[in-house]
């Protein structure tokens, strides 16, 4: 928790920066579709189970603040997120398992100008940290346990359309363990969340 409140002061501090009274602020509806997989601290779990990647959701709102001429932007969002793993276990076959989660991602963004086209078409680059707060169960059962915070660092890259629409992808790095084996065999080890996730946003 003290990398996410680090994070989110050194956040704040550059938004105060780069927001000046004429900086735009917009707000809307975002959602999407993301693909998580586990990467486990030790390869002795992987003996007897695989991790696989598997499709969950995200949805929620989204606030952009925008500085005219210069391109930099920051945008948070409060999202329900679902993240889904396929367990293949060569004694009990296949389980699913989801964890919902409510998460704050806060990015700051690039947008290039494009001359003639940038009222329509507007390419960005955004990068920032992702706070998941769990709301599911942490027991998922015998073997292993949920965090309560799932933190992730996220780059990404997007377009803007017709001034109101984007879309963007990204890849999301686990930064503090996400989930705890249990038991004596994988006493110890434990799992960081990565994946990749493509949403649509709609800003008014």
């Amino acid at each position: 928790m003290k990398i996410a409140k680090r994070a989110i002061i050194a956040i704040i501090a550059i938004l105060c920066v780069v927001a000046p009274a004429s900086a735009q602020f917009r707000w809307g509806i975002k959602a999407g579709v993301n693909v998580s997989s586990l990467h486990f601290s030790k390869d002795i779990y992987s003996d007897v189970t695989n991790s696989n990647n598997r499709t969950g959701f995200t949805g929620g709102l989204m606030a952009e603040f925008t500085v005219p001429v210069i391109g930099i932007a920051m945008d948070a969002s409060v999202l329900y997120t679902r993240k889904i793993v396929n367990f293949d276990n060569n004694t009990a076959g296949t389980e699913n398992y989801h964890n919902d989660y409510i998460e704050i991602p806060i990015n700051l963004k690039y947008k290039f100008s494009i001359p003639v086209v940038s009222n329509f078409l507007l390419p960005y680059l955004y990068t920032g940290p992702s706070f998941a707060f769990l709301t599911s169960k942490k027991a998922i059962s015998d073997a292993f346990k949920n965090k309560t915070t799932d933190v992730t660092w996220n780059l990404g890259l997007g377009l803007q359309l017709v001034s109101h629409l984007q879309i963007s992808a990204q890849y999301g790095w686990g930064i503090n363990k996400a989930t705890e084996f249990l038991g004596a065999t994988n006493a110890g080890n434990t799992a960081k969340t990565n994946g990749w996730t493509v949403t649509a946003a709609y800003l008014f």
